[in-house]
């Protein structure tokens, strides 16, 4: 059985491009790289907050993070504040199959990435005229942008791999080295192979703080199904913060049938494909009192 699932409605071009690599046999991890990077290095979808085109920090520099996550044990890469790369997610990649280490960041991500081939461009060739005129409008006026939009993919083959993809460039005009939850395993994604796998999307200064992915598997591993371990995570954290304190918070997930489940704590839409469905669904969270 294979399947696909993907955060917001901006991942739609992206599950449409696994739909058919799945089919045609593609690997997880290699379909959902490939569908991740359409998306991340086109500056028309940068006003998501994901890659080529999103928003820069508070020196006007665009600084992405990015995790991938296989489901097979130990098999897990990210970056963060890398600079000058359109598609981050192939950089941690690299750094799950070719570095000793699991995460790299800042200048030492991209000297990675230089030495695995990587282009690394000017940030004037990273920036759109859309983000530059917001960066203008933050500098002069003060004016930010409210948006946490980290694109999540999680992709199923035939051959049973399951992997999970998160890739943002953060918090519009966020201090210089900030990360969120999004290249944290556990935080931003999880994935096992015995399970499933989950991908989160919010306010990852708050994210990280619950480990909300992790939380999902454990309850799936526990024989939840994916919907109702994703309103479970969401119900417990909102119940622990407390109404006044509620922040923006959405999760998706799929187990090893290829079923999936989302719940959140604001208007949350989402894509998903399974074999046998001829086309990508795009289904609403449900949100969580």
């Amino acid at each position: 059985m294979a399947a696909a699932a993907g955060t917001w409605t901006f991942s739609f071009p992206a599950l449409q491009r696994m739909k058919g690599l799945l089919l045609q046999g593609a690997l997880a991890t290699d379909c959902l790289e490939e569908a991740m990077a359409d998306i991340e290095n086109d500056e028309v979808t940068g006003s998501f907050v994901v890659g080529r085109g999103g928003y820069p920090n508070k020196d006007g520099i665009i600084q992405c993070d990015a995790a991938i996550m296989e489901g097979q044990p130990g098999r897990f890469g990210a970056v963060a504040a890398l600079h000058g790369i359109g598609t981050p997610l192939a950089v941690a990649r690299k750094v799950m199959e070719e570095s000793p280490h699991s995460f790299l960041v800042g200048d030492g991500a991209v000297a990675f990435a230089k030495d695995q081939g990587f282009t690394v461009e000017d940030n004037g060739r990273m920036m759109s005229t859309h983000s530059t005129e917001a960066y203008q409008e933050y500098l002069e006026k003060g004016k930010t942008v409210k948006k946490h939009d980290t694109l999540g993919l999680i992709a199923l083959d035939v051959c049973r791999n399951i992997t999970a993809g998160v890739s943002t460039s953060g918090a519009p005009f966020k201090y210089p080295g900030r990360v969120g939850d999004s290249p944290l395993p556990g935080c931003g994604l999880y994935a096992d192979k015995e399970v499933g796998a989950a991908a989160a999307t919010g306010d990852g200064d708050m994210i990280m703080c619950f480990s909300p992915c992790f939380h999902v598997i454990l309850l799936m591993k526990q024989g939840l199904s994916p919907m109702d371990a994703c309103q479970n995570v969401v119900q417990d954290i909102l119940r622990r913060m407390g109404k006044e304190n509620t922040f923006e918070l959405g999760i998706i997930a799929m187990n090893m049938k290829g079923e999936v489940g989302a719940a959140s704590s604001m208007s949350f839409p989402y894509c998903v494909w399974s074999q046998g469905k001829e086309s990508v669904e795009q289904l609403d969270a449900t949100i969580t009192a």
